[in-house]
């Protein structure tokens, strides 16, 4: 084993500021050849990264002082984009919330109110909130409208957004189910999903089997059609099936996947279908089965945890890694990102748009550095090679490019037995976002390197032309 250092030569700043970024092209699909990226269309693999927030789509008080207002505070989608934009993130989840109004213990007792929705309220009589009840056959244009101009603008910024269909969390672990459209004294269709009348409404297992499940089922699909028939033409678009939903859910779930790639099959564009985490209780081996082109799990179990050592062979599917199913709004970190991007992970993040602490403004800034990485390198050939490293954290194009993350100052290791001759060398320190050129390093050997500067840090080597 040869002892080698790759000497710094010179510091270059690395300056975050918006740029102006092409329109995001698509539609994205599994790339055949490494299916844990995306690729959209050109061969080239896309990486996705970026930070999201309960209010990006519909109004609601959500995790905001002035919460308890009714109409809802008005969110600042033109500002939230712009914070993207400044931190080179370009993906987010586009949320939904079901519910009309509800309190929960998480976020205090104020109430939060939610608007717009996808059905028109006419009446007659009125809901347990005190507005018009729902006419479940009649869609608010209203809410369509503002999805698709919201996806448009992300689209004309380089983003792409997943499209949230239904949303489970609420109905588990808030009074949202008596604010909720299918709760019968809020609708005039006499429609009514929570059949055993425990307040949550996790009778998923009813679904097209009773008279009621069918004909809840017929409005989602009605509601599902609609959302594909507004959104379709639209290149940046990506579907998930329902935030933590409960565990009852997989086969609901997979249902509705097989439904919106049955009907878009029909369309002139195919999107990307995801399913995330079920809470509480969910495992990742169901989202592993599913038929999803992609997924967010759960932590996992230690020896593959996605928090502290996220797991690079666990699927085929191209995984999200998003801090709201690992830690909800309280976790995540530059380290957490790095790791993830090379076990072959993209990444989000859950954003509270609040005064952060140091460790929430790293996570922003490593999507971006990955990103970054990610647009220099051919991803597309770049593979986890865990036992390349010492670090065991390496993207690897074998004899072409190399990545190599290590989460504190030392020295490690790199095999490049199976790579002759020279490569281009850079350092790149994650806290203080700069880049150190040095020298060239010559392959054909395990090569031992020690960081320049303390925390953490990347190596980049790539094959020099001879």
């Amino acid at each position: 084993m040869k002892l080698l250092n790759a000497a710094p030569l010179l510091l270059v700043s690395l300056a975050v500021c918006p740029a102006q970024r092409p329109p995001a092209k698509g539609p994205l699909r599994v790339l055949g050849s490494n299916p844990r990226w995306f690729t959209d269309g050109s061969g080239k693999a896309v990486y996705l990264a970026g930070s999201h927030t309960w209010q990006n789509l519909q109004d609601n008080g959500l995790i905001m002082p002035n919460g308890g207002q009714n109409p809802p505070p008005v969110f600042d989608y033109e500002g939230y984009l712009r914070l993207l934009e400044t931190h080179h993130h370009n993906f987010f989840r586009l949320w939904r919330w079901e519910t009309t109004k509800w309190t929960d213990a998480y976020t205090g007792s104020t109430v939060k109110y939610c608007r717009p929705h996808p059905w028109m309220r006419t009446g007659p009589g009125q809901a347990s909130d005190g507005e018009p009840k729902f006419d479940l056959t009649r869609f608010n244009q209203e809410y369509f409208d503002r999805l698709r101009s919201r996806l448009i603008q992300a689209r004309d910024r380089g983003i792409y957004a997943s499209v949230m269909l239904f949303e489970g969390w609420e109905i588990q672990f808030t009074d949202a189910w008596a604010h909720h459209p299918f709760h019968s004294p809020n609708n005039i269709n006499g429609v009514e999903a929570d059949q055993d009348g425990d307040g949550k409404a996790l009778e998923f297992n009813t679904i097209g089997k009773t008279e009621m499940g069918r004909r809840v089922w017929e409005l989602q699909q009605a509601y599902i059609r609609k959302i594909i028939d507004t959104v379709n033409g639209l290149d940046n678009v990506l579907y998930e099936v329902s935030n933590e939903a409960h565990p009852d859910s997989t086969a609901w779930q997979y249902e509705v996947i097989r439904f919106v790639k049955a009907y878009e099959a029909e369309k002139p564009k195919q999107h990307p279908v995801g399913m995330t985490f079920q809470y509480r209780g969910g495992a990742n081996q169901t989202l592993y089965d599913s038929p999803a082109d992609w997924i967010s799990p759960n932590p996992g179990d230690p020896q593959k945890s996605y928090i502290t050592n996220p797991c690079a062979g666990c699927t085929t599917k191209v995984v999200v890694n998003d801090t709201d199913h690992l830690w909800g709004h309280t976790g995540g970190d530059n380290t957490w990102v790095w790791r993830s991007f090379m076990r072959g992970l993209n990444v989000l993040f859950m954003e509270e748009l609040l005064p952060s602490p140091t460790w929430q403004d790293s996570a922003r800034q490593a999507m971006g550095q990955v990103r970054r990485f990610a647009e220099r390198m051919n991803l597309a050939a770049m593979k986890p090679e865990e036992n390349l490293s010492a670090t065991r954290y390496c993207l690897a194009n074998r004899g072409q490019e190399y990545l190599v993350f290590q989460s504190d100052k030392g020295e490690f290791t790199l095999d490049m037995k199976d790579a002759p001759g020279s490569f281009a060398a850079e350092w790149f320190n994650i806290n203080a976002n700069v880049a150190v050129a040095a020298r060239p390093v010559e392959g054909g050997l395990v090569r031992r390197f020690t960081t320049p500067f303390p925390g953490p840090a990347a190596l980049y080597l790539k094959r020099q032309p001879e």
